[in-house]
This record gives structure tokens, C-alpha cells and sequence, in this order.
């Protein structure tokens, strides 16, 4: 396959995994000359096993897994891995589905780095994976409520760290609104001769402001 792979080469590629995974990949799809497979959730690692250890395919890397929020649909999480097959000069993207209460099994038999990947996942987004060895927070406090990456996350988040001076700690408080302050803009540099005036000029000359 040449790189990058021409549509048809990605066409036949997608072709051969879905007749080859036996359900494990039910689907694919091209878009801006990149592959992207679908499958049930509860067939991940055979979908992920499938996919590095298939003479066609050898994808023998895990370069990214993360999480989408789609906050509209019962499913509401889309994991995502990213493989890559250095023998055969190929990437693909694989997709699966999940809710909040269902937890996804970890990928760390198949390939180890899924490690952090998985708690990152957790983190931000609140997916879980069954049978990870260490599934707690890594990006966040421990002490940190909820997950930053979704999309009905607030802005503001939901507590404030501070360092308490009387208690000599660090303390966690309700987030409080933040007052709206009168940003001063004007420069405190004089301009250049030009005719007309610019705010900030009044702080050179000591004139009062307009």
C-alpha cells in the first residue's frame, strides 16, 4: 500500500477487516482519506486483538485513545483508538459506544500503553473500563468532582483550590463569582507624533481622559 493510501486502497482495506473480524468490526466509513472502523463495545479486545495480530492489517501500536461526549444520544460516549502499523505503512481509527453506567473492558491486555490512555478517558470523561489495572485520576485532583471534558461540564468547575494561610492547608471551597473589575486599557506609554490622539496618550502628558 502506498502512502498516503489512495481511497480505493483504503476501500479494499476496510472491506477485508469487517469480512475478516467476524462482528468484532461491523462497519467502516472514509472520510478525508482516513479509515474509520465501528464496532460493538462488548468486542473490543477482539476487535483491538483482531487488528494487531491479523497478517493483513498489524497494527502493533496504540498511538492515542480518547473520549467524545455527544451528550444528545443514550450513548453519549465515543472511545477511540488510533492504531498504527509501522511494517505495513497504515493507520486506522477505531470507534465503539458507551453510556455512563457501562463500563468498556480495558485494552491493556492487548496493548499495555492503553494504561494511562484508559485513566485519562476516566478522568475527563467518566468512562469507565472494566478489569483496568489502576482505573483512578490522573490529569485532576483526587479530590476533583466531576469530569472536565464534558460538554454539560461548567466552565467554572464546581470547587475553587486555595491554600488556607491561618489553617496551613490547602482547602477546597464552592466556586464563587467572580466579581466584573474595571480593566484600565490605556497604555501608559506616550505615542508618536501623529496628528491625532490614542487612549493612553493622556497618561504621558497628564492630561485627563475624555
Amino acid at each position: 500500500m502506498t502512502w498516503p493510501a489512495t481511497h480505493d486502497e483504503l476501500e479494499s482495506l476496510g472491506q477485508a477487516i469487517v469480512a475478516g473480524a467476524g462482528g468484532a468490526i461491523d462497519s467502516y466509513s472514509l472520510m478525508f482519506g482516513e479509515l474509520t472502523l465501528n464496532g460493538p463495545a462488548a468486542r473490543i479486545v477482539e476487535a483491538l486483538s483482531f487488528l494487531r495480530d491479523a497478517p493483513d492489517c498489524q497494527f502493533n501500536q496504540l498511538i492515542d485513545l480518547c473520549g467524545v461526549d455527544r451528550p444528545e444520544r443514550a450513548k453519549r460516549f465515543d472511545v477511540v483508538y488510533h492504531l498504527l502499523s509501522l511494517n505495513l505503512n497504515r493507520r486506522v481509527r477505531l470507534k465503539i459506544q458507551t453510556d455512563e453506567d457501562t463500563a468498556v473492558a480495558t485494552a491493556t491486555g492487548v496493548f499495555p500503553c492503553a494504561d494511562w490512555f484508559e485513566r485519562e478517558a476516566f478522568d475527563m470523561y467518566g468512562v469507565f473500563f472494566e478489569g483496568h489495572p489502576d482505573l483512578r485520576r490522573i490529569l485532576t485532583d483526587y479530590g476533583f468532582h466531576g469530569h472536565p471534558l464534558r460538554k454539560d461540564f461548567p466552565m467554572t468547575g464546581y470547587v475553587e483550590v486555595r491554600y488556607d494561610d491561618e489553617l496551613k492547608r490547602v482547602v477546597y471551597e464552592p466556586v464563587k463569582a467572580v466579581e466584573w473589575r474595571n480593566w484600565d486599557f490605556l497604555s501608559p506609554w506616550e505615542g508618536e507624533e501623529r496628528g491625532f490622539a490614542i487612549p493612553g496618550d493622556e497618561k504621558a502628558s497628564g492630561e485627563a481622559p475624555k
